[in-house]
């Protein structure tokens, strides 16, 4: 987002955080609920963005015509927040839909934490994330742009019955509707981090050809929180072709510890000889 965006979504945010400190859990996730709905119009109808974020209309303008438009149709908290976020400068109308898509995965992830099972959330994200990457067919059967999205969502609701919080079911029919323009692991990735970043930690994705201990999970964990001043969420991916060693991503930070990379810097320095 450029610099008149991001004031007004945080302006938006600051108020969505107000609202969630003072309501149930369950009011927090259907008021989300009605944001994300308001985004999937916003998606379809590009007509709708740019009048919504015009700038040669007022802010009351932009408000009163989204209340005219949703008047009766989602909750009033919902309408409220909406409408605080209209009422911002927009660089464009793109930015004015990243921004409600937005909006609404914080609520999701604010119901969340009010209910105290972020944590969790993040953890089956990413393990979901996890089970679709270890499958091509299935990977390629929810990330199919052709196919409908509401056949997409119903495969990811009956993988996840029973296996995960509906915060998490909701959280995963974003990342299917392409949340922030992403591709689904791309956004799946993305809400992962964004759920830790609620809980003020970093995420560190580890690759190791087995299994850490707890101990010494544990252990990692602490140490990359030292060096980057904040707690470490440790998201373990176990793939046997690394060999042995460690690899830790965080953020734009790449730590490459595994034999396999010893072995390719090896091979490649022979073949310049």
């Amino acid at each position: 987002m450029q610099a008149a965006s991001r004031e007004s979504y945080k302006v938006a945010a600051e108020r969505l955080d107000a609202y969630a400190r003072g309501a149930e859990p369950s009011a927090v996730a259907s008021t989300a609920d009605d944001i994300l709905s308001v985004a999937t119009v916003l998606r379809r109808e590009p007509r709708l963005r740019r009048a919504l974020s015009d700038p040669a209309r007022s802010a009351e303008d932009r408000a009163g015509l989204l209340t005219g438009i949703l008047g009766g149709k989602v909750g009033a908290d919902a309408l409220d927040l909406l409408t605080g976020l209209v009422s911002g400068r927009w660089s464009a109308p793109s930015e004015l839909l990243d921004g409600t898509e937005r909006l609404g995965v914080e609520a999701l992830l604010a119901s969340a934490d009010k209910a105290g099972d972020l944590g969790e959330v993040e953890d089956e994200l990413f393990r979901f994330g996890q089970v679709v990457s270890g499958q091509s067919a299935l990977s390629n059967a929810l990330s199919d742009p052709i196919a409908p999205a509401e056949r997409r969502a119903t495969l990811a609701r009956d993988l996840l019955a029973g296996q995960a919080r509906p915060v998490t079911v909701r959280l995963v029919e974003a990342a299917l509707g392409g949340f922030g323009g992403r591709s689904f692991s791309g956004a799946l990735t993305r809400l992962v981090e964004l759920a830790a970043d609620r809980r003020d930690r970093q995420v560190a994705y580890v690759t190791v050809a087995a299994p850490l201990s707890d101990e010494e999970e544990r252990r990692l964990g602490a140490r990359l929180s030292e060096m980057y001043g904040r707690e470490v969420s440790v998201k373990q991916t176990v793939d046997p072709e690394v060999l042995g060693g460690v690899s830790v991503r965080v953020g734009s930070d790449l730590y490459d510890g595994t034999v396999l990379r010893r072995l390719n810097e090896t091979r490649n320095a022979l073949a310049k000889r």
